[in-house]
């Protein structure tokens, strides 16, 4: 059986000769394989905003009640210089290897076996929690709403994977065309919102939270003090979190070491617009007191203490479809990154069978249960969005750090794309990635430890198990063996003059 083949490669060895057509390695991937050539650079880069669009309408607010504007308008500057120096650095790594792998391909290629596992668990962590949470957020919309006349919510949950799990499975051309119209809409929306918003904008309103007494260099603008700052880290990355996500489409993409770093840069330029428009516009409409702990921030900026408005209905229904875009998009982040982890034997291989259309099937189907299950039976979709920010941070530290290694090891490796500031670009995402994954423990030390447990079962798994059955002719496996291969050629001729001079 094709699924049982076993090629271990805890040491690298170089690719050997063609095998031909019948040998089991090509009959292990002909049953594993993404349609190519589905998605240009436009797609991609709506892909990009279709991942973070959610987190404009709700969510990074309760970063005021952290560090009030200040703190959070400080965060959100540094956190936005984290992803910037992150998207250009996934850039280069992205067209050098551009494989579904993503930062998994990119770490297993600069730290190995253990930095590839590392990286890619970190990744699934946050790309099926935040489906998970989204998804709740999506049934308290549609229950305030009144839609449908539900009282409970689980039925939303259902309906949300079931149906866009369907689209995913029908063909990731179909699947991006439709989260590239729902994200249009969702951005369209926000446009409008801070046109409406502006009008009532008051500069007064910004440090209307009491500062307190007894934290350290307090002050109107900064209520909580220095501490907040970093407090606000997780809620200032909830602009930009999930662009990272963009490469896992590499090998569904049209030439893409040309589109995907457009892509990327084009789609961080739109949601760093969209962040500071959303931000200034729904703080100093109602003030940073009134929208800090609002389930739907937009909406409050816009009808403050009177009652709905064509305006903010029209809001109300447009946050819902930029949670659909985010929870669309999420899902199929979710499920190239347990492909690519599954397809080379970290995780069980069967997870990585594709349909005649060429979808990952049961990589969408198991991750989409997981998530289901999760939501019904928890409701906390603020702890679960916490869990997944715990397992972004990790992975940009690490996916950063590959970029350093690659540089330093691997001067002379072909990049048709450079890294604006090559290594200190690099080197500033990943410190202030770890400055990220600390601050997690100050808003939800229970959610940090949560994911601790989580990704401590996960890397017990490849210890004792997987990390003795990966497969070779995975393509990051074979970049790596190709890598392995080339820098023995270029010890191979030191060898003789040491034995000489010994």
């Amino acid at each position: 059986m094709a699924d049982d083949l076993d090629a271990r490669t805890t040491s690298p060895a170089p690719p050997g000769p063609d095998l031909g057509p019948s040998s089991p390695e090509d009959a292990y991937l002909e049953r594993r394989t993404l349609r190519r050539g589905s998605a240009g650079w436009l797609l991609l880069t709506g892909l990009g905003v279709a991942y973070v669009v959610s987190g404009d309408f709700s969510g990074w607010n309760i970063g005021l009640a952290e560090g009030g504007f200040g703190g959070l308008a400080i965060a959100m500057l540094l956190m936005g210089a984290m992803y910037a120096a992150l998207v250009f650095s996934l850039a280069e790594l992205s067209a050098i290897l551009p494989t579904a792998g993503g930062g998994y391909g990119f770490a297993r290629r600069a730290l190995g076996t253990w930095g590839g596992f590392l990286t890619g668990t970190a990744i699934l962590i946050e790309y099926i929690l935040a489906p998970a949470a989204i998804v709740i957020f999506i049934g308290d919309y549609v229950e305030s709403l009144g839609l449908f006349g539900l009282t409970s919510s689980w039925p939303v949950y259902l309906a949300c994977f079931a149906v866009f799990i369907g689209i995913h499975l029908w063909g990731v051309g179909e699947a991006l065309r439709f989260s590239l119209i729902v994200t249009a809409i969702a951005v369209a929306a926000l446009l409008i919102f801070a046109f409406g918003a502006l009008t009532e904008f008051s500069a007064d309103g910004l440090n209307d939270i009491p500062a307190d007494p007894e934290a350290l260099g307090s002050n109107s603008w900064l209520p909580f003090g220095l501490l907040g700052i970093w407090a606000a880290f997780p809620f200032g990355m909830w602009f930009f979190l999930g662009v990272e996500g963009v490469p896992l489409a590499a090998e569904e993409a049209k030439d893409p070491v040309r589109s995907m770093p457009r892509a990327l840069a084009t789609a961080m330029g739109i949601l760093t617009v969209l962040a500071l428009i959303t931000f200034f516009a729904a703080t100093g409409a109602q003030g940073a007191g009134a929208i800090k702990d609002a389930g739907n921030p937009l909406v409050v900026a816009l009808e403050g203490d009177g009652g709905p408005t064509a305006l903010s209905r029209f809001v109300n229904y447009a946050g819902l479809a930029g949670l659909v875009a985010s929870f669309f998009s999420l899902i199929y982040a979710g499920s190239r990154q347990l492909f690519a982890l599954s397809r080379a034997g970290y995780l069980p291989r069967f997870l990585s069978l594709t349909s005649r259309r060429k979808a990952p099937y049961l990589g969408l189907l198991i991750p989409g249960a997981i998530g289901f299950g999760l939501a019904a039976a928890t409701g906390d979709g603020a702890r679960m969005l916490n869990i997944a920010v715990f397992g972004a941070t990790i992975s940009y530290a690490l996916m950063a750090l590959s970029h350093i290694v690659l540089r330093r090891r691997e001067p002379d490796l072909a990049r048709p794309y450079r890294t604006p500031g090559g290594v200190l670009t690099s080197s500033t995402a990943f410190l202030l990635a770890l400055s990220a994954l600390v601050a997690t423990f100050l808003v939800d030390k229970d959610a940090a430890l949560i994911a601790l447990g989580v990704y401590a079962a996960a890397l017990a798994y490849f210890a004792f198990y997987s990390r003795h059955h990966l497969v070779a002719s995975a393509p990051e496996e074979e970049f790596a063996a190709l890598a392995a291969a080339e820098a023995e050629l270029v010890r191979a001729p030191e060898a003789p003059q040491e034995q000489g001079r010994n």
